[in-house]
């Protein structure tokens, strides 16, 4: 059997005092699953969010107390989003760097 540990997982969620969360496995247990459909649910609210959003500043009418609830769950959504940003580039395989362009260059 080969060892699948890539490391220590960032999980979608704090700990206690809000410190971070990490998981140590091979990517195929109950946490590791139980975090893909967090990290699932947290990506979809922050779509909704977006699509709020747009419709709130269409909308010449909204309030700037509905304006600053939007703008407070979307900091919370943009943390979410940052944290599974930051476990998944984590977990992505190390390069040597050989394949990487220069400063605007796309890679692809």
């Amino acid at each position: 059997m080969t060892d699948r540990t890539h490391g220590a997982r960032l999980l979608p969620w704090a700990g206690p005092d809000g410190k971070r969360c990490y998981l140590v496995t091979d990517g195929t247990g109950y946490l590791s699953r139980l975090a893909d459909d967090i990290e699932s649910v947290q990506l979809g609210m922050a779509a909704e969010l977006l699509g709020h959003a747009a419709d709130m500043l269409a909308d010449r009418r909204v309030t700037t107390g509905q304006l600053r609830y939007l703008l407070a769950r979307m900091s919370e959504a943009l943390t979410d989003v940052h944290r599974i940003a930051e476990s998944r580039g984590a977990r992505l395989p190390a390069t040597d760097g050989a394949h990487l362009g220069t400063a605007g260059d796309a890679v692809l």
